[in-house]
């Protein structure tokens, strides 16, 4: 094994204080979690007969049999981003849910090539931070959609970048269900098909992934770049502390 003083030389830019050496005894769980995983779904479509609402709630019926602790969201009376003060009782709803879940469920309709803008702005209400609290970081993901014609994957693709960029863990299954409207019955519930298969394929292993990652999120996603900062910024802290101290003699 190459010393100190050679890491130095071969990586002259990385701080060593702040490297962490992953090693499978820092993943153990020590205080695991006993209640049951708590899941929020949200859909992106105001209609009467809104099917990735009715997607939505199939998913929900299936986590629910398996274990899971749900609850959805209705966007309705939600209102644009930044047209109101964050205090309004939707926007802390819907926040509040986000921080209380442990794995999410996104399922949006494809408009016009992507996902529909009442999709978007419940992510545009949820920061990355809140008072030093991330309501999305480390939390699992599956993203789903519907769509009038034939199948495609432009808003479930979409679902993913906006994953991506929230710091959330998504799983690699998904579900496009193509002519939703031939997908489900006159009560809302959805026909036996391979699409349904493949939504119960999705929640099994959104389920999976979240008992898996749960316990163990903070340490999955801490961050040299961010410990280095913290680090940083405390250096900078007690200098100023110090200098502070010694202008007061």
């Amino acid at each position: 094994m190459p010393d100190e003083a050679s890491n130095t030389h071969i990586l002259p830019a990385l701080e060593e204080d702040h490297l962490d050496l992953p090693h499978a005894a820092k993943l153990e769980v020590r205080n695991a979690s006993l209640h049951p995983p708590r899941i929020l779904l949200l859909y992106g479509s105001l209609r009467e007969r809104s099917y990735s609402r009715l997607l939505t709630e199939e998913a929900a019926r299936l986590l629910s049999r398996m274990g899971a602790e749900t609850r959805i969201f209705d966007p309705r009376g939600l209102p644009m981003p930044d047209s109101v003060p964050v205090d309004h009782p939707k926007v802390q709803e819907l926040r509040e849910l986000a921080i209380w879940s442990e794995g999410q469920v996104w399922c949006s309709p494809e408009r016009h090539g992507t996902i529909t803008g009442v999709f978007k702005s419940q992510i545009d209400w949820i920061p990355l931070e809140i008072g030093g609290i991330r309501p999305t970081q480390g939390r699992t993901l599956a993203v789903m959609q519907v769509s009038g014609g034939s199948q495609s994957f432009n808003a479930v693709n979409a679902l993913r970048i906006l994953g991506r960029w929230m710091r959330m863990v998504t799983i690699p299954n998904q579900s496009s269900v193509a002519k939703a409207y031939e997908e489900f019955d006159d009560a809302g519930r959805m026909k036996p098909s391979a699409y349904y298969d493949r939504v119960v394929d999705v929640m099994e292993e959104l389920m999976k992934f979240t008992l898996l990652v749960r316990g163990r999120s903070d340490y999955l996603v801490d961050r040299y770049s961010e410990r280095r900062q913290q680090g940083e910024a405390h250096r900078i802290a007690v200098e100023k502390s110090l200098a502070d101290a010694r202008s007061a003699e």
